[in-house]
């Protein structure tokens, strides 16, 4: 059990007999009235949201999870292929439940995987990952625009923004929390 104040984005909690994702947090304090924990909740076994308001003095559940480390080998049409790193079982993901970490997946990443009941519920990929620029418009010798942006293609098919100095075959690093350009490698 946890205090409902200690609750955090990414927990994943029991709520009404189910387990539930946190996707938002938001502490409220109005005026002389007691605070409260106002969150989003995302069913894990439904995938529907929920509003729900906790007092700061109730306790939550946290959701008896298991986490194995999963190594990624292949895609194949719509599914992914783990290697699960402890067992060696090979295991396919479909791309909902890896959501935005498809853009990330590269042959060899190790991801951490949440598993609720046997079932993988989710996963998490590294906080950076360094992937190859394939594809990007050339740089303008001369152009002296300044906090410019040109769409560059990675080797993962995930279209981002870059510098105009990044050219084809560079090496960028990309923070996965919010999908963007942070330096080239």
């Amino acid at each position: 059990m946890i205090a409902a104040t200690q609750l955090k984005v990414g927990n994943i909690i029991m709520h009404n007999g189910k387990p539930h994702r946190v996707t938002n947090v938001l502490h409220v304090t109005p005026g002389n009235w007691r605070g409260m924990v106002q969150t989003r909740l995302v069913n894990i076994e439904t995938g529907s949201n929920a509003e729900h308001r906790f007092r700061s003095e109730d306790k939550v559940e946290r959701a008896n999870m298991e986490q194995h480390s999963l190594q990624f080998s292949y895609r194949a049409a719509t599914s992914y292929h783990f290697m699960n790193t402890e067992s060696y079982e090979m295991i396919d993901l479909p791309a909902d439940v890896l959501g935005d970490a498809v853009n990330y997946l590269t042959e060899g990443m190790t991801i951490s995987a949440d598993y609720f009941e046997g079932r993988v519920v989710g996963i998490e990929v590294p906080m950076f990952v360094e992937l190859n620029v394939t594809e990007t418009t050339p740089n303008i010798k001369g152009a002296a625009v300044q906090n410019t942006s040109k769409p560059a293609i990675l080797e993962t098919g995930y279209e981002i923004k870059v510098p105009p100095y990044i050219e084809t075959g560079n090496r960028v690093k990309i923070d996965t929390r919010t999908g963007e350009f942070v330096e080239r490698v």
